[in-house]
């Protein structure tokens, strides 16, 4: 927070009204002289009385999440005039339903994988040993490749003459 009574320049709200900035202006606190634009902004969506009005109305400790508040709200009427931050929060629930629905398909991409990867019907409930090191374990109910074994289905090694070596 920025105070023009130690400093030399009115806040930037005094400054945009031209205005002299006094010790006790209720803008100088929330409106540094370094931020010009934040107070522009908020002016001209709400106007300096009532954005005045609304500070002396709200209690000191919270005074600066509500103008960090009319900023952001402000900053958004500028981008969008119609629907403001509403229009922004829409968009960002938009993208986030569109990500869950591609994660989800993802999900079920990966699911299917490993059902397809898992060992037939017929070794389920024992421990087998499929030659490259990896396991099916009945307590998790997936198939564990060895990590020494480049072969990510866990079978011998290929011989290019159509056996493999288990």
């Amino acid at each position: 927070m920025a105070s023009s009574s130690y400093s030399n320049s009115p806040c930037a709200a005094c400054k945009f009204l031209r205005r002299k900035c006094m010790p006790d202006c209720i803008f100088a606190p929330y409106f540094p002289p370094e931020e010009p634009q934040k107070f522009a902004n908020v002016h001209k969506i709400f106007g300096a009385s009532n954005v005045s009005k609304l500070l002396n109305e709200v209690l000191p400790h919270q005074r600066e999440d509500a103008v960090n508040s009319l900023a952001y709200e402000a900053e958004a009427r500028m981008k969008d005039p119609v629907y403001g931050c509403v229009g922004a929060i829409s968009v960002l629930q938009r993208q986030v339903m569109r990500l869950q629905k591609e994660l989800d398909a993802t999900n079920a991409d990966l699911i299917r994988y490993a059902c397809n990867e898992m060992p037939q019907p017929s070794q389920f409930g024992r421990r087998t040993n499929h030659g490259g090191g990896g396991s099916y374990d009945q307590n998790l109910g997936f198939y564990n490749p060895s990590p020494w074994n480049n072969d990510p289905y866990g079978g011998g090694q290929d011989t290019g003459d159509g056996s493999n070596f288990q």
